[in-house]
């Protein structure tokens, strides 16, 4: 499983920053023109609704989870879901919990 959590971290890293990055390009750090066009329709708003709920849930995952088992350093996926998203948070969480668990193993 770590092989495909790996896989996962980069394209969940690679997919979305493949859109953003050329938005950013074309318009640059605009926070008001990118808040605009993601609530430009309801399927935008739809979308942002899910994605900040899935990310608030994950975060929470992560600390329960993760202190229930005593992995250290869970501010890393914290941080890959705030700075790429639950796309890249999630299987980076999965990783280092896989290999935590590895560790574990007699």
């Amino acid at each position: 499983m770590k092989y495909f959590y790996g896989i996962l971290c980069i394209l969940g890293a690679l997919l979305p920053y493949g859109m953003f990055i050329p938005w950013v390009i074309e318009n640059g750090v605009n926070v008001s023109l990118m808040v605009s066009e993601a609530a430009s329709t309801r399927i935008g708003a739809f979308a942002w609704a899910d994605v900040l709920v899935s990310g608030a849930v994950l975060i929470g995952f992560i600390l329960v989870e993760g202190s229930r088992i005593r992995m250290k350093k869970l501010w890393l996926p914290i941080l890959g879901t705030c700075a790429v998203g639950v796309s890249f948070g999630l299987p980076l969480f999965l990783l280092k919990r896989e290999l935590h668990l590895e560790g574990k193993k007699p």
